[in-house]
């Protein structure tokens, strides 16, 4: 099973290549979602914890959690666990990876998002946001595939660093030197594991 992750990415990504109009839906579906989070932000009425379930619940059907678990892994470690620890971890890693992106928008502020080109990549789209404000600007890159529910994204690159591959590097050096029930426990307590940190690449002049 050492080339499980491959064998994963090739199922997940086994549609057809994406398609004009669907390049147009993919743009929709993403644009939705983020102006719906952040009317919430927005909100200074609301507290934060129903704020942030809110949240969660408008993000969650476009997250393919699941997907992202096992990827986080890599087919070094994943096979390797049983169904039990397989579903412990996928768990662990989900309430983590929530917790992070909540973290990262605590953050905002009054910044604005301006959409880019979706670009098929294959059997994928990629979607390239930038978060714009007075003094900063931050590339974000969603990255879809279809699957039987619909439009699901399956990684992000924030300021060109992939959110799988920072967690993978950083679970792999718990493993590396420990055994998947230490790497189960950090996740249940150290809040290091995170979502890389936003890159500004500067503002541009203009940006509208």
């Amino acid at each position: 099973m050492q080339y499980l992750l491959t064998s994963i990415l090739c199922l997940c990504l086994a549609a057809a290549p994406a398609l004009a109009g669907e390049l147009d839906e993919v743009r929709d579906l993403l644009k939705g979602k983020i102006d719906n989070v952040l009317l919430l932000l927005q909100d200074k009425t609301l507290d934060k914890a129903p704020r942030n379930e809110r949240i969660l619940d408008i993000v969650a059907p476009i997250f393919d959690y699941q997907t992202m678990a096992k990827l986080s892994l890599g087919s070094k470690y994943w096979p390797t666990l049983s169904q039990a620890k397989q579903l412990e971890f996928s768990d662990l890693f989900i309430k983590r990876l929530q917790a992070s992106y909540l973290d990262k928008l605590d953050l905002y502020t009054d910044e604005e998002i301006l959409y880019g080109e979706p670009r098929g990549q294959g059997k994928t789209v990629h979607m390239p946001t930038t978060m714009v404000s007075k003094d900063s600007r931050i590339i974000m890159l969603y990255k879809f595939y279809r699957t039987a529910q619909g439009w699901k994204i399956y990684d992000v690159e924030i300021g060109g660093v992939s959110v799988i591959q920072t967690y993978r590097s950083q679970f792999d050096g718990v493993l590396s030197e420990g055994t998947i029930d230490d790497l189960l426990g950090k996740l249940k307590s150290d809040s290091s594991f995170a979502i890389p940190d936003p890159v500004d690449k500067g503002a541009r002049p203009g940006a509208k």
